[in-house]
């Protein structure tokens, strides 16, 4: 079986991690799969959103640590070079105009975590469990890590959970502010598809420039946000989702959107 399966159903793009007797670590397979698919994906007029998750009892305990003596062997350019190439994952997932749901059905660890907190919502397992794991293997993280969480749960949270390490539960992450929604582990699933499906029926051009706006708005200044969100207004203005949408209103139906 590959390292990574890819299915579509109805719009959504589901991908799996699929080493589960390694709590889906992430191999090159792994990785380079990811590129090819979330960038192929991304861009498929025909997807409304992408689902991640991990097969058996992880979601993924982040890099494969039985190889990190020997990638890490054949010195610095070579190791910095690696992490830069993975780096491209999560910094792939904010910038697809797609919508990205991490579907944590377990332990998220390192670069594991690292990977959910890049995309666009988590939604956890009750039995999931989340932590940075760095330091206990003697390094400082990577994968957009520390910038995605201090994003997410503030600075003082940030700081305690990469320098002490502790693992934390699903609803420890919820309070936290690290996952949106907590489901019991039978409806995880269901729970996840749903809000995929809510969000790929609706207008993907609109949704795209909303997920622009919001990245934006976490590093840029008051006024480059407005004029962002001028132009994005009224690129979305001009398209027949909207135009429908106007339409559907003034008839008391509902909108049906096509992408366009």
């Amino acid at each position: 079986m590959p390292d990574l399966i890819e299915t579509v159903e109805n719009g959504i793009a589901t991908l799996t991690l699929n080493r589960p007797e390694r709590l889906n670590a992430l191999s090159m397979e792994i990785r380079t799969g990811l590129l090819e698919a979330l960038e192929r994906l991304g861009h498929d007029k025909n997807i409304g959103c992408i689902v991640l998750t991990g097969s058996g009892r992880g979601f993924s305990a982040g890099g494969d640590v039985k190889s990190m003596g020997e990638r890490s062997a054949a010195g610095f350019e070579p190791r910095a070079a690696g992490i830069q190439f993975s780096n491209k994952i999560p910094k792939l997932m904010r910038s697809i105009p797609k919508t990205v749901i991490a579907m944590v059905n377990g332990v998220a660890v390192g670069a594991g975590l690292s990977m959910a907190m890049a995309a666009d919502l988590r939604i956890a397992g009750r039995s999931a469990r989340f932590g940075t794991g760095f330091l206990k293997i003697g390094l400082s993280g990577d994968w957009g890590g520390t910038w995605t969480m201090t994003r997410l749960v503030g600075t003082a949270k940030a700081r305690e959970l990469y320098l002490l390490g502790d693992m934390i539960s699903a609803d420890e992450a919820l309070a936290a502010g690290l996952v949106n929604r907590v489901a019991d582990d039978a409806q995880l699933l269901e729970t996840t598809m749903a809000i995929a499906r809510r969000i790929a029926d609706m207008p993907q051009i609109a949704v795209g420039y909303v997920k622009k706006n919001l990245h934006a708005a976490e590093t840029g200044d008051f006024q480059t946000v407005l004029d962002m969100e001028a132009f994005n207004q009224a690129r979305c203005s001009q398209t027949e989702d909207h135009r429908e949408a106007v339409t559907a209103f003034a008839e008391k139906r509902k909108p049906v959107f096509q992408g366009r």
